[in-house]
């Protein structure tokens, strides 16, 4: 059974990694919080004092980041260790072009895989999530066949590119569904009627992401992904930039920065 050192142990990270937990798989584990390793050491894990030691005598790792920068930071300690033949799986959601220039950084013998996933916390502590995988990924699709269910999207960094557009298209949906209650709100329409109506549309699945609870998706974390959308686009995106603008003032209330993207819509209809 492949080694597997899995960083990033963040709302997603954790929930996915304990998949991992039980599997027959040695697990090493590292987060910059080292307390929320806690639970996994208690588990059978082992705790990495830095990514580095976490990369080391690795057939797998994985990495779930905040961010690019998140993610370059743990790259300069984990390239050099590295060995040929190991896979670097990177879930996170930072654009294929971060992706590509991670890959330019590996060794010879190293294989990257861009790997990040569709679905919230809920579907990530079920197993249940939808992995976007790029690149050559039949070495490991049966580790990441635990996290859920693998599509192969083609080369490397495609897996990235499409989670921008699958990002893209969630946030966008709640915000508007945010701003459709502004509208009902204004109108004078009874909320219960306003949500049941929408959610019998086209937007239904937008309507319960808005109102969802007991899942997680950092409105922060929201503004950061659809900059990257906006960003990644060869021609402008106004609706995305508008979108992207909402989640901002959001994310300037403390209290909401790094609450869920449902306590962002509440923000927005009680700010309008």
């Amino acid at each position: 059974m492949e080694k597997i050192s899995f960083l990033g142990l963040g709302h997603m990270g954790a929930a996915m990694a304990r998949q991992l937990l039980g599997t027959g798989h040695p697990l090493t584990v590292w987060n910059r919080t080292a307390e929320k390793a806690e639970p996994f050491v208690a588990q059978g894990a082992t705790l990495a004092a830095s990514p580095a030691e976490a990369a080391r005598d690795a057939d797998v790792v994985i990495t779930m980041l905040a961010d690019p920068a998140a993610l370059d930071a743990v790259a300069d300690a984990v390239v050099p260790e590295l060995r040929p033949g190991a896979y670097w799986v990177e879930m996170s959601t930072v654009g294929p072009d971060v992706v590509k220039a991670l890959a330019a950084r590996l060794g010879e013998g190293v294989t990257l895989v861009d790997a990040p996933v569709a679905g919230s916390t809920d579907k990530a502590a079920a197993g249940q999530l939808n992995v976007l995988a790029g690149g050559d990924v039949a070495g490991v699709e049966h580790v990441l066949a635990h996290f859920g269910t693998v599509t192969r999207t083609g080369p490397l960094g495609s897996g990235a590119a499409l989670k921008l557009v699958v990002n893209a298209a969630v946030l966008g949906g709640v915000a508007l569904v945010a701003e459709a209650m502004v509208l009902a709100d204004a109108l004078g329409i009874d909320e219960d009627a306003a949500r049941t109506a929408l959610a019998n549309g086209p937007l239904r699945g937008a309507v319960g992401r808005a109102f969802a609870e007991d899942v997680h998706f950092d409105t922060s974390l929201a503004v950061k992904d659809a900059d990257l959308a906006a960003k990644s686009a060869s021609a402008a995106l106004p609706v995305m930039e508008a979108v992207s603008e909402q989640f901002r003032r959001a994310a300037a209330d403390p209290d909401i920065a790094h609450a869920d993207i449902a306590r962002a819509v509440t923000h927005i209809r009680h700010s309008s």
